[in-house]
C-alpha cells in the first residue's frame, strides 16, 4: 500500500516536470527560432513479488511468484526538437533566417569571459557598427567580429556581407553531427559539450526573414490537458490509498 503512495507521488512529480516543459513551449510559441522541448519518461525496473509465509502456496519448499510490480515512472531526459520552423518574411535588412541545417555563431559574455555559442535566431542589429544579437552578443564572421560600414547592406545565400557592394565579412555558420549533444543555455541559444562534433553547415541564408518557433500551439494545449488529467489521476490514487490505510488502522485498533 505504501508502495502505491510512492508510485503515485512519483507520477505527480513527473507530470509537474512535463507541465513545466509544456508551459515553457507555450510561452515561447512566438519566440524567433525557438525549438520545442519534450520529456522522455522511464519506469523503474520491475520487481518480482513472492507470496511468503503461506504453507498452502509453497511449491517444493520455495515461495511462489505472484507477479511483478514497478515503483512508478521518472523523467529520464528532456530533449530538444531541432526541426526547422517556418520562414517569415519581415523585409528588415538585418533579419536573417537559415533555411536548412546550421547555426549562427555568436560571442556571449559571461562570468568566465566570452565564449562561443550557437543560435538560429537571426534577428540582428547594429551597435556602433558591429553586428549583434538582440541581447548584444557579437555575431561572429569568418574574419572575426563583424563591423559593417554605413551603406546599403546586402547578405547573400552563403552569408557573405556587402556594404554598398563592397565585401565586408562572411557569417560563421556551423552544424553538428549529433545535435542532441548540445546544451541549451537560453531559449534560443546553445553551447557544445565534450561529445559535440562540428560539421559544415549546409543551410542557406535568407535576408529580410526570420525563422519562427517550431511549437504547435494546438498540440501543446492538448498535451497540457493530458498532463493535468494524469496529475489528477495520481492525486486521486493517493487520496484513495490514504483513506484505505486510515480505515485499516482504525479497524485493527477497534478489534479486541
Amino acid at each position: 500500500m505504501v508502495r502505491g503512495l510512492y508510485a503515485a507521488h512519483l507520477g505527480m512529480t513527473t507530470q509537474m516536470k512535463r507541465l513545466d516543459v509544456v508551459a515553457n513551449n507555450v510561452a515561447n510559441v512566438n519566440t524567433t527560432s525557438y525549438k520545442k522541448d519534450s520529456v522522455a519518461t522511464q519506469s523503474f525496473a520491475e520487481e518480482l513479488m513472492k507470496r511468503l509465509d503461506d504453507p498452502g502456496l509453497q511449491l517444493f519448499g520455495h515461495a511462489v511468484n505472484i507477479g511483478k510490480i514497478t515503483s512508478g515512472v521518472f523523467v529520464d531526459t528532456v530533449f530538444t526538437n531541432y526541426a526547422s520552423g517556418s520562414v517569415i518574411v519581415t523585409g528588415n535588412t538585418l533579419d536573417l533566417a537559415i533555411t536548412g541545417d546550421g547555426f549562427f555563431a555568436v560571442d556571449v559574455a559571461g562570468p568566465r569571459g566570452v565564449s562561443e555559442k550557437y543560435t538560429r535566431d537571426g534577428e540582428f542589429t547594429l551597435l556602433n557598427g558591429r553586428l549583434v544579437t538582440r541581447d548584444g552578443a557579437a555575431v561572429i564572421g569568418t574574419n572575426g567580429a563583424i563591423t559593417i560600414p554605413a551603406g546599403d547592406i546586402t547578405i547573400d545565400e552563403d552569408g557573405n556581407i556587402y556594404s554598398n557592394g563592397e565585401y565586408v565579412n562572411t557569417l560563421k555558420m556551423v552544424d553538428f553531427e549529433d545535435r542532441s549533444t548540445l546544451r541549451s543555455v537560453k531559449d534560443t541559444m546553445f553551447e557544445t559539450t565534450a561529445d559535440s562534433v562540428f560539421k559544415e553547415a549546409t543551410g542557406i541564408v535568407k535576408q529580410g526573414a526570420l525563422e519562427s518557433s517550431n511549437v504547435n500551439s494546438a498540440r501543446e494545449m492538448v498535451d497540457m490537458i493530458t498532463v493535468n488529467r494524469a496529475y489528477e489521476a495520481n492525486q486521486r490514487a493517493i487520496v484513495t490509498i490514504d483513506a484505505t490505510l486510515q480505515r485499516t488502522v482504525n479497524d485493527l485498533g477497534s478489534k479486541k
